[in-house]
């Protein structure tokens, strides 16, 4: 899952909270990003105006798709760099045609799919003496994990336990998704974790393709 690199947070307990309404008009922005990248081929610069101050404050978030259940891309950033809104559109447009696992969405296939988007709280840097301590530490399906060690980074989002429910497993692809091997440990690999705000369209609007 392609990301940027993040900066260490304080506010670990401070959570993003989406109305239904900011919901609703953040997935909305997310397809019309997708959507402009189908027909004039590049991404989105949404529109601004009257727009909820909240959605314009700096947030970090991932996109990820899906038709079937199955993921059809998966990009985002982990520091908050830009607006919200701006984040949703671009990383949009990134999941639909740059994730480099899947070829570009097709016309096709915009009918199909799902968005999802995920809006990460502020990071928490956290130290641990071994990997026991670690997996202490973790509570499945609520924390999101962040590691890097050397050139070696990557990330799970909250979402990935339920796919890997057990600490040790989490943990273990963690490593293999960085490069490393599944038992490597060092005193050097800082450790971050952060919750999301998801928020997904429960089926892909019929016949929305323009």
């Amino acid at each position: 899952m392609p990301s940027s690199e993040c900066s260490a947070g304080t506010d670990y307990a401070s959570e993003p909270e989406y109305s239904a309404d900011q919901q609703a008009l953040l997935l909305g922005q997310a397809r019309a990003s997708i959507r402009h990248g189908l027909t004039i081929g590049e991404s989105f610069d949404p529109d601004k105006s009257n727009i909820d101050p909240q959605l314009l404050a700096p947030g970090a978030c991932f996109v990820t798709l899906t038709i079937g259940g199955q993921l059809r891309g998966c990009i985002g950033t982990l520091e908050p760099r830009e607006s919200l809104l701006d984040a949703v559109a671009y990383y949009s447009y990134q999941a639909a045609f740059c994730d480099p696992r899947f070829s570009p969405l097709s016309r096709e296939e915009f009918d199909s799919i799902c968005i999802e988007i995920s809006v990460l709280s502020p990071m928490e840097s956290f130290e641990v003496s071994d990997e026991g301590e670690l997996l202490q530490k973790l509570r499945p399906g609520i924390d999101g994990l962040w590691m890097e060690s050397g050139t070696h980074r990557a990330t799970f989002l909250p979402q990935v336990w339920d796919k890997l429910p057990d600490p040790a497993r989490f943990v273990e692809q963690l490593k293999l998704k960085a490069g490393l091997t599944k038992d490597y440990w060092s005193d050097q690999i800082r450790w971050h974790r952060y919750h999301v705000f998801s928020m997904e369209e429960q089926q892909p609007p019929k016949a929305s393709f323009i």
